[in-house]
């Protein structure tokens, strides 16, 4: 079984993992409780019962090093995030249809940190949520329905947005308004462009008409395309000359993670029709959204009611603005551009891996057989191992070979230390 983002441990077989009987009486009533569909991470599940910062804290007592949960973006139960979810809910939760000046605070300061074309901002509770409305809005906009997608994207989980999340595994198929092409992990810009027109040549073969590119801007769940910088301003001119719209799926680059600013997409000097937004968007609160240019939702606001009754919320815009507050305050951008270069490096000198491709704290290792070949089995001995030894990451690419390394963007050098001291133990047992 290769361990990727969307096929971790799918059941749990009594007496198949070294675990106290606690744990395994709690893993039983899951199963029967929650059914068949979830997953957990790793073959020896984890229960963990608190955390804090870059830390989570096992059941046992045990520390693990968290390399991996970029949903807690400024470290796990961050006091000042906490206090503003607590003062505000103590306060007033409500929805956006009343008249409440969180929302609008929110959404000025948002709307300051991206190129001036985007202009509107509009809340949900999930990253799924919002590429769905985004598609919405895309579809009203173009009168058109074709969608091109990399080929082990990640989306989101509602029905329009299972086609375009091949990720999830071998039951999802695409539909036939829906197009996969291979993310450029090598960063040829001219092929990716290339590959996108071919994509549209095939929907109007078809008599479908492009609607939207719809990527995450680093790609993540394909193994992370990060240099160089500006690949992606042929395909989305590409889109654009043949009626399509661009939207940046920024659910997982974006608020910092690869050090160059906020947005993933600026490193292309490109700016989105939209830009989706969400994990590390309320440091574990369901917070949301899109920003969008004007001229994209006219029609669909004029024609179409958006309302959400959790999107957009006081607490959430709380939430959310607490987030920016320390992103600022503890210079987390810096943090990530200086880290994660310290980390990529030291990643790329140990012999036994393959390439590393990063940006900031956005970090993906091949792991590849002595023919240059995926080695999925032996990446997934890696993660199962460090999670053994109390460091957490996970996997991703297409065949499960790739190293998925993304902290909370409060790791320090420090913390970079541990985890290859524990990585070259790992290797050296494996």
């Amino acid at each position: 079984m290769r361990l990727t983002d969307a096929t971790m441990v799918n059941s749990f077989v009594p007496g198949s993992a070294p675990l106290s009987p606690e744990d395994e009486a709690l893993l039983i009533r899951r199963t029967a409780s929650m059914g068949p569909a979830y997953r957990l991470f790793y073959e020896q599940p984890l229960h963990v019962v608190r955390g804090e910062d870059v830390w989570l804290y096992g059941a046992d007592g045990t520390k693990y090093l968290d390399a991996y949960n970029n949903v807690a973006s400024v470290g796990h139960c961050h006091p000042h995030v906490v206090k503003a979810i607590a003062r505000q809910a103590a306060e007033l939760c409500t929805h956006t249809r009343y008249l409440t000046s969180q929302v609008v605070d929110y959404s000025e300061r948002l709307i300051a940190t991206l190129p001036a074309a985007l202009q509107h901002a509009m809340f949900t509770c999930s990253g799924s949520e919002a590429n769905d409305l985004a598609l919405r809005i895309a579809h009203n906009f173009t009168s058109a329905e074709g969608v091109i997608v990399s080929e082990n994207a990640y989306h989101g989980t509602t029905q329009h947005l299972i086609s375009l999340s091949p990720s999830l595994g071998s039951g999802v198929s695409p539909s036939r308004t829906t197009r996969k092409i291979a993310a450029p992990l090598d960063g040829d810009g001219k092929k990716f462009a290339a590959d996108v027109q071919s994509a549209i040549d095939d929907l109007a073969q078809n008599g479908i008409k492009i609607c939207a590119l719809l990527i995450d801007t680093i790609f993540t769940s394909d193994g992370v395309a990060a240099d160089p910088p500006g690949f992606l301003e042929p395909a989305v001119n590409v889109v654009r000359k043949a009626g399509g719209v661009f939207i940046a799926d920024e659910v997982q680059p974006g608020f910092g993670r690869t050090g160059s600013g906020l947005w993933c997409f600026n490193r292309h000097g490109v700016t989105p029709d939209i830009v989706t937004l969400g994990k590390p968007m309320g440091n574990g609160y369901p917070v949301a959204g899109l920003v969008i240019q004007p001229h994209i939702v006219e029609a669909f606001g004029a024609t179409i009611r958006y309302f959400n009754t959790f999107g957009g919320n006081t607490v959430a815009m709380a939430a959310a603005s607490a987030v920016l507050d320390v992103i600022e305050n503890q210079k987390l951008v810096e943090n990530a551009a200086k880290v994660g270069g310290v980390f990529a490096e030291a990643l790329g000198g140990i012999k036994a891996l393959g390439p590393v491709r990063a940006a900031g704290l956005m970090i993906a290792v091949d792991v590849l057989k002595d023919d240059g070949t995926p080695d999925p089995d032996r990446c997934l001995k890696i993660v199962n191992s460090l999670r053994n030894r109390g460091v957490l990451i996970s996997a991703s690419g297409i065949t499960g070979h790739i190293l998925k390394i993304r902290p909370p963007l409060t790791f320090g050098e420090d913390h970079v230390d541990l985890f290859m001291d524990r990585l070259n133990k790992v290797i050296n047992s494996i």
